[in-house]
């Protein structure tokens, strides 16, 4: 848990989080801060992996959100080095971090996504002529809406695409009114869909980790088709990926009841009142017996 990510603290809720019901379970449990490149009082990766607590440990559940921890990076380096892991492998992680890769693989899987490309610093005129306002600029490889604009005006539009720049590549796509869903995935079921009221126009960062920004249906006040075609949605694009073990995976329903996927998030927020662990509770499941599927999952893997 830690990292150097914009989603530091909250990869270190999570990471308090699982630790805390693995311990309850009567799982002998490590937690550990860790650092890519040594900005943070925690102890580098690299040292972490040579360690003997590391070495001597059935599984590593993974907390690592954003950056190298949910990129791939990190888990191309535990196969490497023979060590049991939580959640998807590096391949899968890799293409779900990769916003504008995973969109065309939903698409070509059957699956709606909103329309859009990736976008250079001075293709301003470009994003307005083809996609036209509202849109949406994010960066194409971070999560937790860090750096995403919604786009209302014209005159806007630079900026936007400077801020999305300063993470990395940009992503450009079309505003989809309407309403916020999630699905979350749990070994090969879809649990039940989670409606999200934010208080500002989007999920953004502020919304997610700040209590009482944000209000939350489960399951999610949405008609039984809609409901069904959301799960199966979540379950297909889970598995174009190649994802295992859980994630959540994130839709946009407009007026008119059209569903749009956004994203999948590899390793989602796992705090007691995250959106998998709510999802989870709608199914009956405690957040201990969640966290415990999840090693299981993990373990039979050995």
């Amino acid at each position: 848990m830690g990292g150097d990510s914009p989603e530091r603290e909250v990869s270190l809720a999570s990471g308090r989080a699982v630790a805390s019901a693995l311990g309850e379970g009567g799982h002998e449990v490590f937690p550990i801060d860790v650092t890519f490149t040594g900005s943070f009082p925690a102890r580098r990766i690299w040292d972490v992996l040579d360690s003997e607590e590391v070495r001597k440990a059935d599984l590593l559940f993974l907390c690592l959100h954003g950056g190298f921890g949910e990129n791939g990076g990190l888990q191309a380096l535990l196969e490497e080095m023979g060590l049991p892991y939580t959640g998807s492998g590096p391949s899968a992680s890799m293409l779900a971090m990769d916003k504008w890769t995973s969109k065309m693989l939903f698409a070509s899987a059957g699956i709606p996504v909103p329309d859009g490309f990736p976008v250079g610093p001075d293709e301003d005129g470009k994003v307005l002529e083809e996609i036209g306002l509202p849109c949406v600029v994010k960066p194409r490889s971070q999560g937790s809406t860090v750096g995403l604009s919604v786009v209302r005006e014209a005159g806007k539009m630079k900026e936007a695409l400077e801020r999305a720049g300063t993470y990395g590549e940009v992503l450009a796509e079309r505003f989809v009114p309407g309403r916020d869903l999630t699905v979350a995935v749990l070994g090969e079921e879809a649990l039940p869909a989670v409606e999200i009221h934010p208080k500002h126009e989007v999920y953004d960062y502020t919304c997610k980790y700040t209590p009482g920004m944000s209000e939350y249906t489960v399951p999610a006040g949405v008609p039984e088709e809609a409901s069904d075609a959301l799960r199966e949605y979540a379950l297909r694009a889970f598995q174009v990926l190649g994802c295992r073990d859980f994630g959540r995976v994130d839709f946009r329903m407009d007026p008119e009841g059209g569903i749009y996927c956004l994203e999948v998030n590899t390793i989602p927020g796992m705090t007691s009142t995250s959106l998998v662990p709510k999802a989870a509770r709608a199914a009956g499941i405690s957040f201990p017996e969640l966290v415990e599927r999840i090693a299981r999952m993990a373990l039979e893997r050995r």
